[in-house]
């Protein structure tokens, strides 16, 4: 695994499911086209999965 992972918001969670909406915000991510940088580790994997059609993932 990576040391850490690059997530970019690539599509509005406007329509998505409440539950999808707020994984997004935990993530950091609150404008489209948003990156963060994450620790890579199995919780933020397991986020990342359920919003995997919002996101674009980078290993850095």
């Amino acid at each position: 695994m990576a040391d850490k992972l690059r997530i970019t918001l690539v599509k509005s969670p406007i329509g998505a499911i409440p539950k999808q909406r707020a994984t997004v915000a935990a993530l950091g991510l609150k404008k489209l086209n948003k990156t963060v940088e994450m620790p890579d580790n199995d919780a933020i994997r397991g986020m990342i999965w359920h919003v995997r059609h919002l996101v674009k993932v980078e290993e850095i």
